[in-house]
């Protein structure tokens, strides 16, 4: 009798092994018994699951039970620490804490809304903190939330700047001057005139003017190995006067005014420092 009562105890367990394995392969099961998958979050989550299709970055690939290990009343606390996943991957951003001080919705991760400054987004962005501190401008002084108030955001210079001319167009801004080390101006070899003409037109117009040789030559052809650099006149007109004359006279400019405008001598061979020189 009692081998009969065992017996029957094992083929019911038997049959409940069974059935249970026919539901979970049949998915017959209920949600609860299994992580969903996010089409059926998005039945009560609609809003959510949006926000991961237009803007979830990586999150996107991660599915729903990956973050939300469970559903309350059943899971008290679903949502899990970032660290989970993210302090694996051994970077000084990760390891700042409070994440969602400036990652406000996990759903849309890289839409970042800020107010701390280089603290945080130097973990990141080691390089462009150290040019503003490496090379201090009024730039250096302010948040960097006054120029990316949004992140990835790079905004128009001409927002805070005048712009050196009218024409000028925000590309020409970053032809010359580098957002975070602006003071150190550099330029490419083909940079044209105009450009340097919003800062130097005085200069451009006296050459426009001009009727040398000098006049087609661009700007750059000249000053081109640092903005303010003024080459020597020998490098491409070696020594055109005698000796005697040269070492008198070893300023071109005492004859030949600025290279900018070469026609107005500020001498005659019957004055000044010509005749001087003729008499010797």
């Amino acid at each position: 009798m009692r081998a009969k009562k065992i017996g029957s105890l094992m083929v019911m367990l038997v049959l409940t092994i069974g059935i249970s394995l026919f539901a979970i392969c049949s998915g017959t099961m209920p949600a609860q018994a299994e992580p969903a998958g996010k089409q059926s979050c998005k039945e009560c989550h609609a809003a959510a699951a949006d926000e991961i299709k237009t803007a979830g970055g990586k999150h996107r690939a991660v599915p729903c039970s990956g973050c939300h290990l469970g559903h309350p009343p059943t899971a008290r606390k679903a949502l899990q620490s970032c660290n989970r996943c993210h302090l694996i991957k051994k970077k000084a951003h990760y390891e700042l804490g409070n994440c969602r001080s400036c990652h406000k919705n996990p759903h849309t991760p890289l839409n970042i809304s800020f107010t701390d400054i280089k603290g945080k987004c130097v973990s990141c962005h080691a390089n462009q903190v150290a040019m503003l501190r490496e090379n201090k401008s009024k730039h250096s002084a302010i948040e960097c939330s006054t120029c990316h108030d949004i992140h990835r955001k790079v905004p128009e210079c001409t927002r805070c700047h005048k712009p050196h001319a009218a024409d000028m167009v925000v590309a020409e801004c970053r032809e010359c001057h580098k957002a975070h080390m602006p003071m150190p101006v550099t330029y490419a070899a083909n940079i044209p005139s105009k450009d340097c003409g919003g800062c130097h037109r005085r200069d451009l117009d006296v050459l426009s003017a001009s009727e040398t040789k000098h006049k087609p030559l661009t700007c750059a052809f000249c000053h081109q190995e640092k903005h303010r650099m003024v080459p020597k006149c020998q490098g491409c007109h070696g020594s055109p006067h005698p000796e005697g004359m040269m070492a008198r006279f070893p300023k071109c400019g005492s004859c030949h005014n600025i290279a900018h405008d070469l026609n107005n001598w500020p001498v005659t061979p019957q004055k000044g420092p010509l005749k001087e020189a003729a008499r010797k």
